[in-house]
């Protein structure tokens, strides 16, 4: 019994060390944001002498022309929430119609998007490029520095981790349910739309927090197709406007990678029970 104890109590501290760790990044860029630049390159772990200053960096932050806060805040949300609307819609077809089509081809897809799970962006950006570009050419629309081309993309990249998640959950729904509706009168749509999707709910919650943290945070992707200096700017490309060639200003940088968090962590505050909730049934299921 007191072996036990002495186990519990160790893995308590662990975890608590752990948790310190994983912490001190936020924990320095909120000491951080609220000191001058230089205070930062001096002591950069140390206590701020005002924290007063912190609001001050916040103003000069939202009121900077370059940085445009309000705009770059609103293209994040707008880009974030259409990508994962489309996202959890068409990633369940797609898994539900692999599953309940038992083919070669299907199988054949689906290993297709498994195995687009571990090619890294770094090796087709530029393939990337070239291709949205001349699409762009074909289609008379313009699919660089735009709402529609960024969220196609974030549509592509990220449908073959939610597709595999889901897959491997959809396989867990009873057959009979689907039958049933068929046997109703239920077209395959109905079938999908009024019984099937409502069941994915649970794990639609993972699949919107792993894309979720991942678009809203992401640099590279919207910094190829956005451009660094053009109109349409996400809150981690318009941080980089602080950066000079010559001249960082940290305080600025790090107020706004502060402010940039924010909206993640009301987030989670309020809907941390939903959050929680559904990353547990997705793992149980």
């Amino acid at each position: 019994m007191k072996a036990q104890k002495m186990r519990t109590r160790a893995a308590e501290v662990v975890a608590i060390l752990l948790t310190l760790v994983m912490l001190s990044p936020f924990f320095l860029v909120i000491i951080n944001a609220a000191k001058k630049s230089a205070d930062i390159v001096i002591s950069p772990v140390s206590l701020p002498s005002e924290w007063s200053q912190l609001f001050t960096n916040f103003s000069n932050v939202i009121n900077n022309q370059s940085f445009n806060y309000w705009n770059s805040f609103f293209s994040s949300l707008l880009i974030t929430v259409v990508s994962l609307a489309l996202l959890t819609v068409f990633s369940s077809m797609a898994a539900w119609v692999l599953v309940r089509n038992k083919t070669k081809w299907s199988s054949f897809i689906f290993m297709i998007f498994v195995s687009a799970m571990v090619i890294p962006f770094q090796v087709v950006m530029l393939p990337l490029l070239s291709t949205f570009k001349n699409l762009s050419s074909f289609l008379g629309i313009s699919m660089l520095q735009s709402y529609k081309g960024v969220i196609f993309a974030y549509l592509g990249f990220g449908g073959s981790m939610s597709v595999f998640i889901l897959h491997g959950f959809i396989k867990g729904i009873p057959y009979e349910l689907e039958e049933a509706a068929w046997i109703d009168g239920c077209s395959p749509e109905k079938t999908f739309f009024k019984v099937v999707f409502p069941l994915l709910k649970p794990i639609q919650v993972t699949v919107l927090i792993l894309n979720g943290i991942w678009i809203w945070n992401d640099y590279l992707l919207p910094s190829l197709m956005l451009g660094l200096n053009g109109k349409i700017k996400t809150l981690p490309v318009a941080v980089s406007s602080f950066v000079g060639s010559y001249v960082k200003q940290w305080d600025l940088i790090l107020s706004a990678a502060f402010l940039a968090m924010v909206p993640v962590i009301i987030l989670f505050i309020f809907a941390q029970k939903q959050i929680m909730q559904g990353m547990v049934e997705g793992a149980i299921k």
